[in-house]
């Protein structure tokens, strides 16, 4: 239990100062944004600019937000789906440090390392078919991955059977650390998991705005959903998940 606490702690600010990291020994940082198959089905997401859905003020948000559990069948819309993402991972705008690509994006990250890749469980999006898609943020495109019949049930169990079966989408996050630890060493983990608190609690307001509801998932079978994602859990691994629908 000490150990757990010394690592909360942390110790940032000496770690920053005086740890070793790839970065000061000049190594490429890693890219922010996986690569994909170049015979891959790729989905146009619509952009920010052209979207007029999620307007409700922030205060109404933010005063609404809760955990919701139980879902409608009603499907989302692409530009719903759209803003969703947009507002967890969406690209603000980009530049280039000694060489390195950088992504200023809607929510924070500890040096705008972003460690995040966000998978999708579509279920019911209109014109899109059901199966895991991931979103490529620096394109604003979803890339598909595969689908079979037993995804959803997969998935399901993988979340210990919570919320899934009757949810629209599934955000599944994994993280890859090393795009933190390039720049922050052994004192990375830390902002890792402050990390994903920004990009769930943004989900949370997206989804209020556009009268969708979600909950939030910490507890999964670790192995099981890597399987699923097919990452191997080890430089790649599921972090943080939720469940988003229609409210009822």
């Amino acid at each position: 239990m000490e150990d757990y606490r010394r690592f909360l702690k942390s110790q940032l600010g000496k770690g920053w100062d005086g740890s070793e990291t790839d970065r000061k020994k000049g190594l490429p940082a890693p890219p922010p944004q996986k690569p994909y198959p170049e015979n891959t089905t790729l989905i146009d997401l619509v952009a920010f600019k052209d979207l007029s859905t999620g307007k409700m003020p922030l205060i109404e948000a933010i005063g609404n937000r809760k955990s919701r559990r139980k879902y409608s069948e009603g499907s989302l819309n692409l530009p719903e789906i759209s803003f969703l993402l947009w507002a967890t991972q969406g690209v603000r705008k980009t530049s280039h440090l000694m060489g390195n690509l950088v992504t200023y994006r809607t929510v924070p990250s500890s040096g705008a390392c972003h460690p995040f890749e966000t998978y999708l469980l579509i279920n019911r999006v209109e014109g899109i078919e059901p199966g895991l898609y991931r979103y490529l943020p620096l394109d604003h495109l979803l890339c598909f991955l595969y689908q079979n019949d037993a995804l959803i049930e997969n998935v399901h169990n993988a979340c210990l059977r919570q919320y899934v079966s009757g949810s629209a989408v599934v955000f599944i996050w994994t993280v890859i650390p090393y795009r933190s630890e390039w720049q922050y060493g052994r004192v990375s983990h830390k902002v890792l998991a402050v990390d994903a608190g920004h990009v769930c609690q943004n989900l949370y307001l997206a989804c209020e705005a556009i009268g969708a509801g979600m909950c939030a998932i910490g507890a999964y079978d670790q192995e099981n959903l890597d399987r699923i994602l097919k990452v191997d859990g080890k430089d790649e691994f599921a972090i943080y998940a939720a469940t988003v629908g229609k409210v009822i």
